[in-house]
């Protein structure tokens, strides 16, 4: 319910998607709950993308501390209601900085609420290309996704180079979530996706970074939204089940 910040964000996420070959529908936070179903259940794919808000920390049991900043209620709703639709229909999910704090909250996980600054600036913001590096599991769908030549290796890991603009992170995985990149300096959070016993369908990822501020300039960010377009591509209804008379 942030105007300025939605202007300016929708352009590059809706870019992103329509450069890799997808169409953008944009979800009104203002409506029904029947007309957001009707609108989202023609959708092949889930974006949920970044926020200036933060969840609601009682949807995870805790209390706001002072640097929590406001809840977007309208934009919590909608969420959960895009959420519900992928998980039960099995379509492709993929989450970007608060959009993969509501996943994992959804999914029963816990967050940090506020990172203490250190070594690493997480809330570098959008004029920062690198802020720092993800080390990126590379057996993982991520580190799949984005092993292209030219990313480092160490120790089994994809040193990822990312953007950051957040103060909040993912404290507990949800269920059916695993970690799949940290911050090696300080072990933040940078990824989770789902395990192979994980709700929905077979991609739902969800990054701490923002892969659309740098699709020009990152071969990984045009592959996690080139993957991303390809599985709703290929997404198909699950078949209804008839009970028998």
């Amino acid at each position: 319910m942030d105007p300025e910040y939605s202007s300016q964000a929708w352009i590059q996420y809706a870019s992103a998607i329509e450069r890799s070959g997808g169409e953008a529908v944009e979800v009104p936070l203002g409506d029904p709950p029947a007309a957001t179903a009707k609108l989202i259940a023609g959708c092949q794919g889930i974006l949920l993308p970044g926020s200036g808000a933060d969840v609601n920390p009682q949807k995870y049991g805790q209390q706001p501390v002072a640097e929590c900043a406001p809840a977007d209620l309208a934009r919590e709703n909608v969420d959960e209601l895009l959420l519900q639709d992928a998980h039960n229909m099995g379509k492709p999910i993929f989450a970007i900085c608060f959009g993969t704090q509501m996943l994992n909250v959804w999914r029963g996980g816990t967050l940090v609420q506020h990172l203490t600054p250190g070594t690493v600036n997480h809330r570098a913001g959008r004029k920062i290309p690198i802020a720092h590096i993800a080390a990126v599991e590379s057996d993982s769908l991520l580190g799949r996704v984005v092993s292209a030549d030219g990313i480092t290796r160490q120790d089994g890991a994809l040193l990822l180079p990312v953007n950051s603009s957040h103060h909040q992170a993912v404290e507990t995985a949800g269920d059916g979530l695993r970690v799949t990149a940290r911050t090696p300096e300080d072990g933040v959070v940078e990824a989770i996706e789902n395990t192979p016993e994980g709700l929905g369908g077979n991609f739902v990822l969800g990054v701490q970074w923002h892969p659309e501020r740098t699709y020009d300039e990152s071969a990984a960010s045009r592959a996690l939204f080139a993957r991303f377009i390809t599985e709703a591509a290929a997404w198909v209804p699950r078949p209804t089940t008839v009970p028998a008379v």
